[in-house]
């Protein structure tokens, strides 16, 4: 099933890969923060955050694409012994098919304008003193794309998730594992104001994700929920650069029962980090 799912993914991202993008913005962003918290380690972390970010349209849908490199301080170790920090990649791709540009038919009711069909990846591995991630995660299911200004994009996946860590302290090698297949929630946004004339966003996204069965060492897991939203400021026009181009801001993340470890017996499950942002976009 599983194997079946990469490949449908794969050809999805093949297919609209060969589509002319009618519109696209691509960044370069950074993030900082000194609070960041990981399951069974429970002190606060520094990270460095580096990301690009792609999102895109075409005559049918929307691609996002983002990939942040995560830098950690030596209190998330790199590995037995060792005073460098820990690094981590995680990668998240999502395509959704708009279902009115497919059919010509409208999909508007109440506060929804459209609807979609969304489907991608996440993908993750890290070098660690621990688990040693290496995450893989296939997302289906609809998004309902909200009557706003900017934009607010509610979606119900499917997840299909596995995991096969290498825990350096004890030597041991997990094969790959499977998760029970479970539901999330998930919310996109990103929606201009303005104070006083100054040019701001209110972006960000929420995840919350059911239970997934046990896990890989027999253990229950819980449900989660990934809240991380920021305020950013365009200070293009004081750069004469292009509206949107340069923008920087302030970032918050709420993550409760972090990748589904229950944070009432774990204090580093339980993340709330604030952060400062900056972005290029080009």
């Amino acid at each position: 099933m599983q194997k079946n799912l990469t490949l449908a993914a794969l050809a999805l991202l093949a297919l609209t890969g060969a589509q002319a993008a009618d519109w696209s913005d691509t960044s370069l962003g950074y993030r900082y923060g000194t609070q960041f918290d990981e399951p069974f380690n429970g002190k606060a972390i520094s990270k460095n955050i580096f990301s690009l970010n792609h999102v895109s349209g075409y005559k049918y849908g929307s691609n996002f694409f983002n990939a942040d490199l995560l830098m950690s301080d030596s209190t998330d170790p790199a590995g037995k012994a060792s005073t460098n920090g820990a690094q981590e990649v995680y990668v998240v791709y999502r395509h959704t098919l708009d279902l009115e540009k497919v059919t010509g038919s409208g999909f508007k009711f109440g506060p929804v304008r459209g609807v979609g069909l969304t489907a991608g990846f996440d993908y993750n591995t890290k070098a660690d003193a621990g688990y040693n991630s290496k995450k893989r995660m296939l997302v289906a299911g609809p998004t309902f794309m909200m009557d706003v200004p900017g934009f607010l994009n509610v979606s119900v996946l499917g997840l299909w998730e596995s995991n096969a860590p290498f825990n350096t302290f004890s030597g041991a090698s997990t094969p790959r594992y499977s998760y029970d297949p479970h539901a999330m929630v998930g919310l996109a946004w990103g929606i201009p104001f303005k104070v006083a004339s100054l040019p701001l966003s209110f972006e960000g996204f929420a995840n919350i994700i059911a239970a997934k069965g046990k896990n890989e060492f027999g253990d229950k897991t819980a449900a989660e929920t990934n809240l991380d939203m920021q305020v950013m400021y365009d200070m293009s026009s004081a750069m004469n650069a292009s509206k949107n181009t340069f923008k920087v801001g302030l970032e918050y993340q709420f993550w409760k029962n972090k990748f589904g470890n229950d944070a009432t017996n774990n204090k580093g499950a339980f993340a709330k980090t604030p952060m400062i942002r900056g972005e290029y976009h080009f």
